[in-house]
C-alpha cells in the first residue's frame, strides 16, 4: 500500500506567481479551503456556486482593508488538485502576497510543499504520475519542441500508450493462468503459444519503440550538442559568437587564445542546441594548452554533431585523426574565411578535390563567421543535421531516464517471456515474468506499489504552488 507523505486533512496555500509583478496568485486547497478564505475576506464565500468569480477585499483580523482581488471557487472533485480549491488574484506587490498568506496561516492553512498540490492531484487520481512529471517538464520548458512533448505527456499519450500495453500483457497473463488452471483438460486450449509468442513480440517492438525515443527526447531536452573543432585561429570562437548573437568567447589573432571548452545554447527552428567552442588543435609545449586540446577530444565525444572549421584544405592525417573521432556522429565542414581574396584559389581547389579528400558522410558550407556570411545556411544544415522528427499533437517522446530506465527493464523481462514461449517453459514461470514486466510498466504511471522515495523525490523538484 502507498503511504502518503503529506497530510490529505490539511488545507494547503501558496504563492503560484513570482512576487513583484502586476499580478500575484495565492493558490489554497484542502476541505477547509471555502472556510478560510471566507474568514479574511469581505464577501460571504459559504454559497458560492463552484467555478464561479468572486469581486472583494481581503481584511486582516483589525478589519482594515489588504487588498482589493479576484477569488476563484473550485469544488472537489472538480478541481486541478480534486478537493476544494481557490485562486486568489492580487496586485504583485510582496507585502500584499506575504500578508494574504500569512491572514491564511493564522486561519488554518499550512504552507505548501514544493510539488504538493500536483502530489495531491496524483494521489487523488485526477492524473497518473507520467502526467504529474510532465507539469514539471512544461513548467520548465525553454523550447517549443520541448513544450510539445510536455504538453502530449500531460494530455495522457505517454499513459495511454502504457495502458494499451498492460491490457496486451494482461491478456497473456490470463491465457497463461487459464492454461494452468484446465491443463487436465486436453480438449480445451485457450491460446496456441505461436500466437501468444506473436503477441508478447509485438509488445516488445512498442516498448523498445518508446525506449528508443529517449535519445531524441534527452537531446531535445537538455539541448543538441554540437562541437565546433579545427586548428588554432581558425575562428572557432568567432563561429560561436556569431552562432550565439553575442560576444560570448574570446576572439584574438593569438594562437592557443582559447584553452578551455565554452558552451551556451541557442535555439534554431524550435530546437535547443548547445554550442561547445572548444580548443584548437595543433602541437603544443604549453601543458595547459594541452589540457584544453584533451578537453577538446573529450567534447567529440560527447556531441552529437561536429562542425569541423577549416580555412585550407585539411591534411591526410588531420582528415584520418577525425575519421577515427566520428563514430556515429553528424560532419559539418564549415571552410571559413571566404571573405578573404587570397582564399579563393584555397576554396576553388578544396570544391574540386572534395570527394577525392574527405571520403566520409559529410555537408558543406562555405561561410565568413567574421563577416555573417552564409551563418544562416549553416544554422539550416546543422538543424538538418540533429534529424529532430517533426513533433505533432499525439507523439510520444520519452524525455525521463526514469521512465527510459523502467522501459529497459520491462523490455529485459519481456525477452525471457519470449524466450520461454519460444522453448516451451512451464506457463508458471512465463507469468512471472510477465508480472514482473507490467510492474516495470506501471512504475512510470504510478498504478502499481510506487516506493514513496520515488515520490518525494519527483515532486521535490517542483516549484512552491504548483
Amino acid at each position: 500500500m502507498l503511504i502518503n507523505s503529506i497530510n490529505s486533512d490539511s488545507t494547503i496555500c501558496a504563492l503560484a506567481t513570482a512576487m513583484g509583478g502586476a499580478i500575484g496568485i495565492i493558490r489554497v486547497s484542502g476541505n477547509r479551503t471555502i472556510e478560510i478564505v471566507n474568514s479574511i475576506f469581505t464577501k460571504n464565500l459559504n454559497e458560492a456556486k463552484p467555478n464561479t468569480v468572486h469581486y472583494g477585499h481581503i481584511i486582516n483580523e483589525q478589519g482594515k482593508i489588504i487588498d482589493e482581488v479576484l477569488i476563484s471557487i473550485f469544488h472537489a472533485p472538480h478541481s486541478y488538485t480534486g478537493e476544494n480549491s481557490a485562486e486568489i488574484s492580487c496586485h504583485g506587490s510582496q507585502y500584499i502576497l506575504s500578508t494574504v498568506l500569512e491572514l491564511l496561516i493564522k486561519n488554518g492553512a499550512t504552507l505548501a510543499k514544493p510539488g504538493e498540490f500536483t502530489q495531491r492531484a496524483y494521489l487523488n487520481g485526477k492524473i497518473d504520475l507520467s502526467q504529474a512529471e510532465a507539469v514539471a517538464d512544461l513548467i520548465s520548458s525553454t523550447t517549443e519542441a520541448t513544450h510539445n512533448i510536455a504538453i502530449s505527456q500531460l494530455k495522457g499519450h505517454f499513459s495511454s500508450e502504457l495502458h494499451i500495453l498492460r491490457d496486451q500483457l494482461l491478456h497473456l497473463t490470463t491465457l497463461l493462468e487459464l492454461e494452468l488452471d484446465f491443463s487436465d483438460h486436453e480438449e480445451l486450449e485457450f491460446a496456441d503459444r505461436g500466437e501468444l509468442l506473436e503477441i508478447a513480440r509485438k509488445i516488445d517492438k512498442k516498448i523498445t519503440s518508446l525506449a528508443q525515443s529517449f535519445e531524441t527526447g534527452e537531446a531535445l531536452k537538455k539541448g543538441v550538442p554540437v562541437a565546433i573543432i579545427g586548428n588554432t585561429n581558425v575562428g572557432k570562437s568567432t563561429l560561436l559568437n556569431k552562432l550565439l548573437k553575442e560576444d560570448r568567447a574570446i576572439v584574438s589573432d593569438i594562437h592557443g587564445t582559447t584553452r578551455d571548452t565554452i558552451e551556451d545554447t541557442v535555439v534554431i527552428n524550435g530546437v535547443q542546441f548547445r554550442f561547445i567552442d572548444t580548443a584548437g588543435i595543433r602541437q603544443t609545449e604549453d601543458k595547459i594548452e594541452q589540457i584544453g586540446i584533451e578537453r577538446t577530444y573529450m567534447s567529440i565525444e560527447r556531441a552529437k554533431i561536429i562542425i569541423w572549421l577549416i580555412d585550407k584544405t585539411p591534411s591526410s592525417f588531420d582528415i584520418e585523426d577525425i575519421k577515427n573521432r566520428l563514430k556515429d556522429k553528424k560532419l559539418i565542414i564549415a571552410f571559413n574565411k571566404t571573405d578573404i581574396p587570397s582564399s579563393k584559389e584555397e576554396i576553388a581547389s578544396f570544391k574540386h578535390n572534395e570527394d577525392k579528400i574527405l571520403t566520409l558522410p559529410h555537408r558543406s558550407v562555405f561561410i565568413s563567421a567574421k563577416e555573417n556570411l552564409n551563418i544562416d545556411l549553416l544554422e539550416k544544415v546543422i538543424y538538418e543535421a540533429a534529424n529532430i522528427p517533426e513533433i505533432k499533437d499525439n507523439d510520444v517522446i520519452v524525455t525521463s531516464a526514469r521512465h527510459y530506465e523502467a522501459l529497459i527493464h520491462a523490455h529485459t523481462n519481456l525477452q525471457r517471456v519470449i524466450e520461454g514461449l519460444s522453448h516451451g517453459l512451464s506457463g508458471d514461470l512465463i507469468s512471472e515474468d510477465l508480472r514482473i514486466t507490467l510492474n516495470d510498466l506501471s512504475e512510470i504511471t504510478g498504478g502499481a506499489i510506487t516506493p514513496q522515495e520515488t515520490l518525494n523525490n519527483i515532486f521535490a523538484h517542483f516549484c512552491i504552488g504548483k
